[in-house]
């Protein structure tokens, strides 16, 4: 059998499911169908042996997420996979061309399968038996695309020519053409004549398939990325690639540099449930809804609503519904949308609406992760904030000291050991230590179980770059994250 390594392509800020979505925690990254994020099914979908030989993945993403998405891995279990960040988007052509560079120096005989980390693909036992379908039309120098038996005439996607109508899912076919998002028009007219198919833009290839593509039709990408590589480090459990190189690049998809030039490609007919969760209408669309069509999740209360998402997500506040038809509503701690589900789409310009006015909420959530836990602003006011800092067991902040602020702890729950100049003590619950400004202090987390402490800050400044950072676990830079 061969063995088939998972590229998982897990950047981008999206911004279409809004307030869920935000820059610094974007969808991937949420529980949007289930209790595990769209990152972690599709990290478990493409893993293990039951059928397709599945390697550890090798996962691109950024600086900003690389903490998170080890974390989240390690939550369901999924171990030994190669975390590769990008020093800024270039969008996917750059990135699976790393891929696969990185991937023949290991292993050059290997297949890759290339898959975003938002998509939404319930049925795994279908998804795998598509994969089974591609493998010997990938090994016989194909590349393999993955197209989706389209439920109705979509102008948001693009879609995949075939020359006559699939007989069924799961037969490979050749590829007439790539077609660009149509019109309302041309969307009907395809759906009528059966030879379209939804473009999922997953990929099944071997490592020198691609590297061939490249070279033969994206070769002024090839160099820069090799560079990028070379000069790349290793930075704990990941492999930071070169910024110098790596900003030479254009941005390009993978689409228009290789696959629509490429005169190699097959399709394989996916009949299974598959969504983008391009925007809250697809969610609504998902969700276990009632004779009425209305969803809800979280703390929600609906009268007399119809075909309505309602959710009060992550805490957030009691939603009340009386007499909705055809709504979203998603509530948060920070943050509250509501729209007419046939323009939930807008909610991207209504977001660079709330980036023009530079409120926070637009891409920051109250709850900031970091590799030792999370915190939350409670308080912020002109002098002063208050958090909530949870610290996981085992896990310690930075040695570090702060030039504007002063910081006053209080262990609510857990133990906690703290370190103030070459004093050392363990706090449990309801005592507490003050930190004076510019003193070198560290907080750790001995215990078994997470620790929760409320943090007072005081001082001229409380930006979170205000940190001088003497020793850190996480290898992170004075000041910032």
């Amino acid at each position: 059998m061969a063995r088939i390594v998972p590229v998982i392509l897990c950047g981008g800020s999206g911004t279409r499911l809004w307030p869920m979505s935000r820059q610094s925690r974007p969808k991937q990254f949420a529980a949007m169908t289930s209790d595990k994020s769209l990152f972690q099914e599709t990290a478990l979908r493409l893993s293990g042996r039951n059928g397709v030989d599945f390697a550890a993945p090798l996962i691109l993403t950024n600086a900003d997420f690389r903490f998170v998405v080890g974390e989240q891995l390690q939550e369901i279990g999924i171990e030994g996979a190669d975390l590769l960040i990008e020093p800024e988007g270039r969008n996917t052509a750059p990135a699976i061309l790393a891929a696969a560079l990185r991937v023949a120096d290991r292993d050059p005989d290997a297949l890759m399968l290339i898959a975003p980390s938002d998509h939404h693909i319930p049925d795994t036992d279908a998804f795998r038996a598509a994969v089974l379908a591609g493998i010997a039309p990938a090994l016989d120098g194909r590349i393999v695309t993955f197209g989706i038996a389209p439920t109705r005439a979509e102008t948001g996607f693009g879609y995949l020519e075939l020359a006559n109508p699939p007989d069924g899912p799961g037969t490979p076919l050749p590829l007439e053409c790539f077609v660009e998002k149509p019109d309302a028009a041309r969307a009907e007219q395809m759906l009528a004549g059966g030879r379209h198919l939804w473009n999922a833009g997953i990929f099944l290839a071997s490592v020198r398939t691609l590297l061939d593509a490249f070279n033969t039709h994206a070769p002024e990408i090839v160099g820069p990325v090799r560079a990028a590589l070379a000069d790349g480090r290793e930075d704990l459990d990941f492999f930071r690639l070169a910024p110098g190189p790596w900003a030479e690049l254009p941005n390009a998809s993978v689409d228009y540099a290789v696959m629509e030039k490429a005169g190699n490609l097959t399709v394989v007919p996916y009949a299974g449930l598959w969504s983008d969760l391009g925007g809250w209408q697809a969610v609504h669309d998902l969700a276990q809804q009632d004779d009425a069509g209305l969803a809800t999740l979280g703390d929600v209360t609906a009268l007399d609503c119809r075909d309505s998402l309602l959710r009060s997500e992550d805490g957030g506040p009691a939603l009340v519904g009386i007499g909705l038809d055809n709504i979203v509503a998603v509530a948060m701690r920070d943050a509250v949308l509501v729209a007419e589900k046939s323009r939930a789409q807008e909610v991207k310009e209504a977001v660079a609406a709330l980036k023009a006015k530079e409120v926070k909420a637009a891409t920051c959530f109250t709850v900031d992760h970091r590799p030792w836990g999370h915190f939350e602003t409670l308080v912020l006011a002109d002098r002063f904030q208050v958090k909530r800092i949870v610290v996981k067991p085992g896990a310690a902040l930075s040695l570090q000291s702060h030039v504007h602020r002063a910081e006053h702890w209080i262990v609510v729950q857990g133990t906690a050991k703290v370190t103030v100049g070459d004093d050392c003590r363990l706090l449990s619950e309801n005592e507490s230590v003050y930190i004076p400004l510019g003193a070198v202090h560290r907080l750790e987390n001995p215990g078994k179980l997470p620790m929760t402490l409320i943090e007072v800050q005081t001082g001229a400044y409380l930006g979170e770059d205000d940190i001088i950072r003497y020793e850190d676990a996480y290898a992170r830079r004075t000041g910032g994250q």
